[in-house]
């Protein structure tokens, strides 16, 4: 759904008030944190799509790895999780099969358990995981902690909607985006491992508002500025060229009419970097705000782990609330 008519929503419904309920004042938290134990909460997050590939048994990964995202985003460790699937009747079962394997797999992968799941018949199919992790309150990491001074670092490239785009109207094949699917089909679980371990301020992975509106989402619930450089964001290979030609989604659009207003240089960027900027991303990279002292042993680590390590921008006092791209 569009962040606009999202947000309009979402201001409609009630509050809840309960002290358990960690994330109740924490703007824009990537999942819900209900604290059960003294040393010990439950972090739970639930999200599916349509495919973005044509392979089911990729499908199935990369849509497992999205949905167990917002738990690593938060510091947490998936426990367990239950399938979403609305599959249309017209298609064969085996396909399913394939879907729902290539879940399982990412679901190990992440030391969880699948114990169980709903199905209901859909004219397109979609799939995704409702998740269920723990995390130590101490530990909890949100979108709320980030500091003037931090440094940005982004683990995964970016592109993944306009890849996507080109894929559906069959200007490229599914081969000619191998990175960008071994991108998606990467857990965030390393990365959040070492984050855990240096120690940060605030994270957010990067989804379906793009860069764009994760990185004003988390300026906002941490009342600070953020600068990106331009020049530092890394991409896919032919995001670029395919962005010339059109290959830009429908939700790229969306995520700039909401959230451009809120970049104060906005007259000033470049239109193909925007194109980067607001383009949706399918299980995308954590976006870290590390203290400058711990940035070192952060790329390291995460070098290390096999994760990306990109240097993107920095957290300002000036400009609550918005954005300034370099």
């Amino acid at each position: 759904m569009a962040p606009g008519p999202l947000a309009q929503v979402l201001r409609q419904l009630p509050t809840v008030e309960d002290k358990n309920l960690l994330t109740a004042d924490i703007p824009f938290a990537d999942a819900g944190v209900y604290q059960i134990a003294k040393d010990c909460a439950l972090v739970q997050s639930v999200d599916f799509f349509t495919p973005i590939v044509d392979d089911p048994g990729t499908f199935g990964r990369i849509a497992a790895a999205n949905a167990l995202s917002d738990i690593y985003a938060m510091g947490g460790k998936p426990l367990t999780v239950m399938n979403l699937v609305g599959f249309p009747s017209c298609l064969g079962h085996d396909v399913l099969v394939e879907i729902l394997k290539g879940g399982a797999e990412k679901v190990h992968e992440a030391g969880a358990l699948v114990v169980g799941g709903h199905t209901v018949e859909d004219d397109e199919p979609k799939y995704g995981l409702a998740v269920t992790g723990l995390v130590d309150p101490q530990q909890l990491v949100t979108t709320a902690g980030a500091q003037p001074g931090d440094v940005l670092v982004l683990t995964k490239p970016l592109g993944v909607g306009i890849l996507a785009t080109a894929l559906k109207g069959e200007v490229i094949q599914e081969d000619q985006m191998g990175e960008a699917i071994r991108g998606m089909e990467s857990l965030n679980r390393a990365a959040s491992e070492v984050m855990l371990k240096v120690g940060v301020n605030a994270c957010t992975d990067i989804t379906g508002f793009g860069l764009l509106g994760h990185t004003l989402e988390l300026a906002e619930a941490s009342q600070i500025g953020i600068e990106i450089e331009a020049s530092a964001l890394h991409i896919y290979p032919q995001v670029m060229d395919l962005a010339a030609i059109g290959m830009v989604p429908a939700g790229s659009y969306r995520n700039r009419e909401y959230y451009m207003p809120k970049v104060v240089n906005r007259e000033r960027v470049a239109p193909e970097i925007v194109d980067i900027l607001a383009d949706p991303q399918t299980s995308g990279g954590l976006l870290i705000s590390v203290p400058a002292e711990s940035l070192t042993q952060l790329n390291s680590e995460l070098e290390s782990a096999g994760c990306n390590a990109f240097n993107i921008g920095r957290v300002v006092a000036e400009y609550p609330g918005q954005m300034m791209v370099k």
